[in-house]
């Protein structure tokens, strides 16, 4: 990536510590951090082996780069790497508080910015008729290749970025945990590149569009506890993806409307999402899916209740494809959009992104 991206003139500082160039972009508020050239190498002969690295030997790069002075607890990261993946534009590295996630539907929407406006993608040929055009930028995400298309004009990002995830699926359906001060809560558990819990804020006595945010992190929080020392999760393809990353409260609207349902995203070491999620919006269009509660080609918006940012997302062709899952419904990539149950594609519409280069000393 240094290659691609020359470093601007460093300012003084120690040279016993690396100096990193990032970039600082947002989706709907949710920040990203970007780290394009610097970093020490992370070594490994694939993404999921340098992952395992980062984390055992760079992981101070990490707390740095996202606690304070330089970030703060919401903070996120995204490290570019070299993948292994033949179609692969670039791989990435993703961080936060606690550690490092599988998949981010956030970053994924602007890293495809990124990409395209920072040269790592070669620009389409000139726009057709009708003025639509889209570059692709293949993202190797720890979770799989995740394909976006940005909208664009001149080489550059000028409008709404989609993508087309990994396979997604239902793990659990109607479970019931029991959740200290809240007595037996049930609970879903989908995939969208992680693994969440879902709820309805309501069952544990909160409105997600008007609790206090404090309260609704300290309920999810006592939700993904439960969770993680009741039920076990397995990932059918890979050990590395099998951990519950967060809990989603939502307000309990999942029957399909063209009104938005809102939803707040809890991860990590009790880190908030800004935005609606875009792994978690993934995972919950295959459990609204799977309960039969969204059609095909039916886009649903949600709606983050920190920011009131939205995604949206629909599912559009259903097939089996990982056999090993519990659950039998799953829907696979098409040529243009698609997705859920178990393979599953999402379009998202997101707000506008920004961007900020800087160095930091680390």
């Amino acid at each position: 990536m240094e290659a691609a991206l020359a470093a601007p003139r460093l300012p003084p500082h120690d040279p016993r510590t690396p100096a990193l160039s990032v970039v600082d972009m947002h989706t709907g508020g949710e920040p990203l951090r970007i780290v394009h050239a610097g970093c020490p190498e992370v070594a490994g002969p694939t993404l999921l082996a340098k992952r395992r690295y980062m984390r055992q030997h760079l992981d101070y790069v990490r707390r740095r780069l996202v606690f304070e002075p330089r970030g703060h607890r919401d903070m996120y990261g995204a490290i570019l790497v070299r993948s292994e993946l033949p179609d692969a534009h670039l791989g990435v590295l993703f961080l936060h508080n606690e550690g490092y996630s599988s998949m981010c539907g956030h970053a994924v929407l602007a890293l495809g910015r990124f990409a395209l406006d920072f040269g790592l993608v070669p620009a389409p040929p000139d726009a057709p008729p009708d003025g639509a055009r889209e570059a692709q930028v293949n993202i190797h995400c720890p979770c799989g290749l995740v394909a976006a298309f940005v909208a664009c004009e001149g080489g550059r990002s000028c409008g709404p970025v989609r993508f087309h995830s990994v396979p997604a699926f239902v793990l659990a359906a109607d479970l019931t945990v029991d959740v200290p001060g809240h007595g037996k809560v049930v609970v879903d558990i989908a995939y969208g590149g992680a693994f969440y819990a879902f709820v309805s804020a309501e069952k544990l006595g909160l409105d997600v569009c008007s609790a206090k945010t404090r309260d609704l992190v300290v309920a999810a929080s006592s939700v993904t506890e439960a969770v993680k020392a009741q039920f076990k999760i397995n990932h059918p393809e890979s050990e590395d993806l099998g951990f519950l990353y967060g809990t989603i409260l939502t307000d309990g609207k999942d029957a399909y409307s063209e009104e938005p349902t809102t939803n707040i995203c809890v991860f990590a070491d009790e880190q908030v999402d800004r935005s609606p999620t875009g792994s978690g919006v993934t995972a919950r269009i295959a459990l609204q899916y799977h309960k039969g509660l969204l059609q095909l080609n039916q886009t649903r918006t949600f709606k983050s209740s920190a920011t009131g940012s939205v995604f949206s997302g629909r599912a559009v062709r259903v097939s089996v494809t990982l056999a090993s899952c519990c659950e039998p419904k799953v829907a696979v990539l098409d040529d243009n959009f698609l997705l859920c149950s178990r393979r599953q594609a999402l379009e998202i519409r997101p707000v506008k992104t920004c961007d900020r280069q800087s160095i930091l000393t680390v």
